[in-house]
């Protein structure tokens, strides 16, 4: 028996596990890490199955070809030459225009994922790069990039030190934090009270966050921008404001409030006047507070606008960037991903809707057109890493029936699933514990300073590219150099584009310094660990990766800490309050709600033995709670005499699912978990409980209009008995 230790990857929370292997090198148990300063021992049920999720018996081990209907295993270098020939043929025949790639979730716990995106996308040579962020959490960046000038200045729930929590559209206890990485939520909320402390949530569910708050108040899916605007109304109408930076807008923002008052805006968001009231002077009369927002305010019709205005509240009550409130975390490595330039979108548009660039993606909400709509620049070849967009895209039937119109596919995956069945080769990454790990993106939203590596535990097998190798040979064979050039050659323009960014950036603590010198003095085992290594030497905190080998159960590196004037990259130089691409938005949030409501609205569900589409497989996370259940108010089954199953249907299409009688779910609201729909998969388990793909009721046309995020949050259904 021997003990390795590693930062679990599957969710956000960033928790570090000890993991026991036997001489077989088979996990025989996974229990918290009692020595790692920021999650103490902390493990939910997901981290303790870790083991069980890395060997996988259904996982692919081997590359794999499609041949007709029928799939066939081959040797790395036939699948890599496979590649090749598909990729080639596209360009030579139609452009790279006609080329596209997607990044999905995974991509963001791995080291490979981050450091070689950007290379791949560059190389790629084409305006069809996607990713899980506008399926998530762009309109995040997206107000943060037009309020601070930097899209990644993402502030974080002082959640240690303040003295009053408004949680809204976001269950915590079930995701352990989204974009605010916090091991053992519970405790730390339950510390908040201790020391006389208050929690609020507002949600359409009694989630389990809701359940342990002093209060829960019930909102109209969708409808958070309005209730936040009654809050800001409050606070300038009876001059609760104490703004304590250097802000624009201020007057213009005060004016734009003035129509949304709280008895304005309780009809439609279903919060009475007085609680919206209530909600705003208890923000400004506490010591410290902070508001705090996730996923359900983020994957609606006007999810920019939630996320700006959470960021208006905390400014407006003074609690920004400050000890207490929000802060922003500073992380260990250098932060390649802040490039210091002024924030905009639409430097291109999608071709056939003409929705605009953000982060250099367009929306994933439009890829079934890009692929479908003949024409110059018509996707025929699609590049897809870590996604399983058929269940987690919006209207994924639709790309169901799209992908197989393409001329070549390509997937990196470790599952033959319902949507790499359509590729013509799967390429699978190393098993989780075959992977060196590092968190170059949760680390940039951990609640307190903090870095931890987890190096290699198991092995590659003789012959097996790492996650790195995969990718780098992928980005060789886009750019014509074929399925034979080496790798390595990759890693080295990587690593010496990071040397040189980092040595010229004003503030560097090696500014200045010789590169070549720099790189002959790097140590790791891999082009990842290199690449960490060069980036914690150029990091504010005087480390390397041989400090952090040194230091397995990770580094505390301090509470949080006032940076806000070094991040903000406005022309101003100062927050824009009312930046005008945003306000310009309220004019349609405004029409939207002018009308009656829907007679029900969808919302999605967090589970905590759940996430995304790729647990299903597990038999420790199966069964129980985690279920593909209809959740609806016993008054509305009722007055619908539903029975055990109910027909829901939207204006993308249709499902029938079991329902669950809860009431935690307000009425007019019904709830679907996110990731279910095994119908055509090769994991065995999740296909004998395949529950129902909740995108088959999203509709891939409505969008965040700022940000380009799908809707799957607030989606007028209707629902009917079941024959």
């Amino acid at each position: 028996m021997r003990t390795a230790h590693r930062t679990c990857p599957i969710c956000d929370a960033v928790c570090g596990l000890r993991l026991t292997l036997d001489d077989h090198d088979r996990v025989t148990s996974v229990r918290g890490d009692p020595d790692d300063p920021f999650s103490g021992g902390y493990v939910c049920p997901k981290g303790a199955s870790l083991g069980r999720l890395d060997e996988d018996p259904d996982r692919l081990r081997t590359p794999m070809v499609r041949d007709g209907d029928q799939w066939r295993e081959v040797s790395w270098a036939e699948a890599f030459r496979r590649v090749d020939e598909g990729l080639s043929r596209v360009v030579a025949e139609h452009g790279r225009e006609a080329l596209a790639v997607y990044f999905g979730n995974p991509t963001y716990h791995t080291m490979a994922g981050f450091m070689y995106r950007e290379p791949l996308t560059q190389a790629l040579g084409s305006r069809n790069v996607f990713s899980a962020s506008t399926i998530d959490q762009i309109p995040k960046h997206v107000s943060t990039g037009y309020m601070f000038g930097d899209p990644f200045a993402i502030a974080v729930p002082d959640v240690d030190r303040t003295d009053h929590l408004l949680i809204i559209g976001a269950n915590p206890l079930e995701s352990h934090g989204s974009l605010c990485a916090a091991p053992d939520f519970a405790s730390r909320l339950r510390a908040l009270r201790a020391r006389g402390g208050r929690v609020v949530v507002v949600d359409p569910r009694r989630t389990r966050t809701a359940e342990f708050a002093d209060e829960h108040l019930p909102v109209r899916p969708g409808t958070d921008p309005l209730l936040l605007f009654g809050v800001v109304h409050t606070l300038f109408a009876e001059g609760l404001t104490r703004v304590a930076l250097e802000v624009d807008g201020l007057d213009e923002l005060r004016t734009l409030a003035e129509e949304f008052s709280p008895e304005a805006v309780a009809p439609i968001c279903a919060v009475a006047p007085e609680d919206i009231r209530r909600l705003a002077r208890d923000l400004a009369a506490a010591p410290t507070a902070a508001v705090y927002t996730r996923v359900g305010t983020s994957t609606v019709e006007f999810g920019t606008l939630a996320q700006w205005l959470v960021d208006v509240v905390n400014i407006l009550t003074g609690n920004f960037d400050r000890p207490g409130g929000v802060m922003f975390t500073r992380t260990a490595a250098l932060e390649v991903f802040r490039t210091g330039q002024p924030f905009s979108t639409g430097r291109w548009h999608s071709r056939v809707r003409k929705l605009p660039e953000v982060l250099g993606e367009i929306p994933v909400a439009t890829l079934a057109d890009e692929i479908e709509t003949p024409g110059e620049g018509q996707v025929r070849a699609f590049v897809c890493i870590a996604g399983n967009l058929v269940l987690s895209a919006p209207n994924g039937p639709r790309l169901d029936r799209a992908l197989p119109g393409l001329d070549f596919m390509v997937a990196v995956d470790p599952y033959l699933n319902e949507t790499t069945r359509h590729a013509d080769v799967i390429l699978p990454p190393p098993r989780i514990l075959q992977m060196p790990h590092y968190d170059f993106l949760l680390l940039i939203v951990t609640v307190r300073n903090y870095t931890r590596f987890s190096p290699q535990i198991l092995p590659l097998a003789p012959g097996q590219p790492s996650e790195a190798e995969i990718m780098a040979r992928l980005l060789l064979i886009i750019t014509g150099q074929g399925a034979d050039a080496d790798p390595s050659l990759v890693d080295e323009a990587i690593l010496d584009a990071v040397l040189r960014g980092g040595v010229s950036m004003p503030g560097s603590p090696l500014a200045g310094a010789d590169v070549a010198q720099l790189r002959a003095e790097l140590t790791g085992d891999s082009g990842p660990e290199l690449m960490l290594d060069a980036m914690l030497r150029l990091g504010p905190y005087d480390l390397s990766l041989e400090k952090l080998r040194a230091n397995p159960h990770g580094i505390d590196l301090g509470p949080l800490e006032p940076r806000l004037p070094e991040l903000l990259r406005t022309p101003s130089g100062r927050v824009a309050l009312a930046p005008p691409q945003v306000t310009a938005d309220v004019a349609r949030l405004r029409s939207r709600f002018a009308g009656p409501p829907p007679e029900f609205l969808l919302v999605g569900r967090r589970q905590l033995r759940s996430n995304n589409s790729w647990l299903h497989n597990t038999p420790t996370l199966t069964g129980g709670s985690n279920r593909c259940t209809l959740h609806v108010n016993p008054a509305d089954i009722a007055r619908l005499g539903l029975g055990e199953r109910a027909l829901v249907r939207s204006a993308a299409g249709e499902v029938v699912v079991p329902v669950e009688a809860n009431d935690t779910v307000m009425a007019g609201v019904v709830s679907l978990p996110h990731g279910w729909g095994h119908q055509r998969t090769g994991q065995q388990l999740a296909a004998r409980d395949p529950g129902v793909n909740a995108n088959a009721l999203t509709d891939e046309t409505i969008v965040d209009v700022l940000s380009g995020n799908a809707v799957f949050s607030g989606v007028p259904v209707t629902v009917a008995p079941a024959n």
